[in-house]
C-alpha cells in the first residue's frame, strides 16, 4: 500500500482498521450457519482441485474464516486484506497460513499464478470505475481455466451507502450494490465467464438479497 493508492482504497483501509478489534467478535464464523455458501465454497474448491493444484486467494480475506475454510477443502490459499490490523489477528489465529495486506485492485502477483480466486463480500467496496479494471487484474492473474468466486449484497437496482459509524467507532465506508447482471457483465468485458448465477433472499438479520456468480478464466 503507498500514498498513491486511491482515495477510496485509504478510506476502507482506514475504516476496517478502527473496527478490527471488533469486528471478529460480531462475525466469529460468517459461515457458520450457512450451508448454501459452504456448498458453494465446496463446488469452487472442487473446481479448482480438477485444474490443478495452483495456489487461490481469499481477497477481502479479513479474520481468515474462509481462508481457514478452504484450507481445509484442500486448496494450497492464502489471505489479501487491505487492513493491516485485519490481516494481524487472521495471522494469530491461523498461523498455519499466509495472510498479506494488500487491495484487491492492485494484485501484486505473477501473471497466470493463481487457480482461484474468492471475493466475499469485497468488491462491495470499490467504486463502479474501479471495478473493471479490478476484474481486468484477476483475469490476469488466474491461470487458463481458473475460477472466481464472488459474493456481494444485491437488490433490484444500483446503490450506493455511506457509512459513517459502525460498532460504535467513526468510520468513513462505501457500499455498492449491484445486480448480479451488472457484475456479470463486468466480468464478461474483463474476458471472464460466469457459469452460475444465484440470488438468495435475506437471511437472519441481513435486509438485502446476496449473490453469487462463479465464474472462470477460460482455457
Amino acid at each position: 500500500m503507498s500514498a498513491q493508492d486511491p482515495e477510496f482504497i485509504a478510506a476502507t483501509r482506514s475504516s476496517y482498521d478502527a473496527v478490527a478489534g471488533l469486528y471478529g467478535a460480531h462475525h466469529p464464523d460468517g459461515l457458520g450457519d450457512r450451508p448454501l455458501e459452504r456448498g458453494l465454497l465446496g463446488t469452487f474448491a472442487e473446481l479448482v482441485r480438477a485444474g490443478g493444484t495452483a495456489s487461490v486467494a481469499d481477497l477481502g480475506s479479513g479474520p481468515g474464516h474462509v481462508t481457514a475454510r478452504l484450507h481445509a477443502l484442500g486448496l494450497p490459499v492464502f489471505g489479501v486484506d487491505v487492513s493491516p490490523r485485519m490481516v494481524e489477528p487472521a495471522r494469530r489465529a491461523h498461523p498455519e497460513l499466509r495472510f498479506h495486506v494488500g487491495s484487491l485492485t492492485a494484485l501484486d502477483l505473477p501473471d497466470g499464478s493463481l487457480g482461484g480466486i474468492v471475493a466475499l463480500d469485497s468488491i462491495i467496496h470499490v467504486p463502479d470505475a474501479h471495478l473493471p479494471g479490478a476484474f481486468a487484474g484477476f483475469r490476469r492473474v488466474l491461470a487458463p481455466g481458473g475460477q472466481v468466486l464472488l459474493a456481494f449484497q444485491s437488490g433490484d437496482k444500483e446503490e450506493r451507502l455511506h457509512l459513517a459509524e459502525r460498532f460504535g467507532r467513526q468510520i468513513s465506508l462505501d457500499h455498492y450494490w449491484r445486480t448480479p447482471q451488472t457484475v456479470a457483465g463486468h466480468l464478461a468485458e474483463a474476458g471472464l465467464r460466469t457459469r452460475v448465477r444465484l440470488l438468495r433472499e435475506p437471511y437472519g438479520d441481513e435486509t438485502r438479497p446476496r449473490a453469487y456468480l462463479l465464474a472462470d478464466k477460460p482455457a
